[in-house]
């Protein structure tokens, strides 16, 4: 099962998914059907959504980078980590997302916005499951996780 809690601190938000709790529940109902680490694990995490002000001072806070971006994920254990904690528990905390309304509604001028929306909670979604993407290996296992994932909720 994966839970989020999901937060608006930009109200633009509302112009764009006017219930974004309602619509990301939907979804994930659907990831927990189809992607196996989801049917037998219990996960949690937040989701903000927010814009470019707010995640350009997160971004220079935690990540030194003075820019806004389109996503940010904090996670709260490492890959490794957390593979050792489903063993042991029954429900993990994976973490922060925090998405950037002003950049995807310009990267949604050549897809629909949900679908933009979509793919970028994933992506964050699989930072906070560990997956990075700093080497070409690395960013083709994490891409294959997030297609799959996309395609779950198709």
């Amino acid at each position: 099962m994966i839970k989020a809690d999901v937060l608006v601190t930009y109200k633009t938000w509302k112009k764009y998914i006017s219930k974004p709790n309602i619509h990301l529940k939907n979804k994930l109902k659907k990831v927990e059907k189809k992607i196996n680490i989801f049917k037998k694990n219990k996960f949690n995490f937040t989701l903000l959504l927010s814009g470019n002000s707010e995640v350009k001072k997160l971004n220079k806070k935690f990540r030194k980078k003075n820019r806004t971006t389109d996503v940010l994920s904090f996670p709260c254990h490492e890959k490794k980590i957390l593979h050792k904690l489903l063993k042991k528990k029954d429900s993990i905390y994976l973490g922060d997302i925090i998405i950037n309304l002003n950049k995807i509604i310009k990267e949604s001028r050549k897809q629909d916005f949900l679908i933009v929306f979509d793919k970028i909670w994933i992506h964050g979604l699989s930072h906070l499951l560990g997956y990075r993407h700093k080497s070409n290996k690395d960013f083709s296992i994490m891409n294959k996780l997030e297609s799959k994932i996309f395609k779950s909720i198709q």
